[in-house]
């Protein structure tokens, strides 16, 4: 079984990611944006960087805030007016197939 990337950030460099954790929790404090909005543009963020792991972290909890099976859909379909069908081949189904079965 591959090992969990955040287990190793952990492991290899404690500081680092305390101050990482630190940052997100700030990112998750501003109330700009409610939680469900901000778990859809990390999920869109998360395509274009191809970040299929993260996404599989984010559709859930994005369905957890309130979010749809269209949001999440339509949230992945922006994706291609930066990188064109890669997203929609490569993470569509994926992102639909964790929201259908969490």
């Amino acid at each position: 079984m591959r090992n969990n990337p955040l287990d190793i950030f952990v492991k290899e460099a404690p500081d680092v990611q305390k101050a990482y954790s630190k940052v997100i929790e700030a990112l998750s404090n501003l109330n700009g944006l409610d939680t469900k909005t901000k778990h859809l543009i990390y999920i869109a963020m998360k395509v274009i960087t191809d970040d299929k792991l993260a996404i599989k972290y984010h559709v859930p909890m994005a369905k957890s805030a309130g979010a749809t099976r269209q949001e999440i859909r339509d949230s992945v379909l922006l994706s291609i007016s930066v990188c064109g069908l890669k997203g929609i081949s490569q993470i569509l189904p994926m992102a639909l197939e964790e929201y259908d079965n969490k």
